[in-house]
């Protein structure tokens, strides 16, 4: 199994070939492509490869599914005996993002699988 961490959004995540991952909103249309070159850790069928800070030559190719917003997060803050109450809500702009290969210095060593969908 190959995996590799990368950073996205600010935060660390990680990702697999053939898997789809809900990370923060990435400039781009939809069925378009995108690669991500910021790789902390290649774990390749045994072998791991950590960079300091990042990983050369490693590259995450994905293709965005969609963009859509998280469910909402209620903030409810009041002091008591204050008469003091405040209630607003958060929805985060979120895209879908499946992940297609990992690529070494631009030669995939792990690809997504073709799923047969039968009619």
């Amino acid at each position: 199994m190959t995996y590799a961490i990368i950073e996205t959004g600010g935060k660390q995540m990680r990702v697999e070939p053939g898997r789809f991952y809900d990370i923060e909103l990435l400039p781009g249309a939809a069925d378009s492509t995108v690669s991500i070159d910021k790789v902390f850790l290649l774990e390749n069928n045994g072998s791991i490869q950590i960079g300091q800070p990042l990983v050369a030559g490693v590259t995450v190719e994905g293709t965005i599914m969609r963009h859509y917003r998280a469910r909402k997060v209620i903030v409810y803050k009041m002091q008591p005996k204050k008469k003091t109450r405040k209630k607003r809500g958060h929805r985060q702009e979120v895209t879908r993002l499946m992940i297609d290969s990992i690529s070494v210095n631009g030669s995939a060593i792990a690809k997504a699988e073709a799923v047969a969908v039968a009619a």
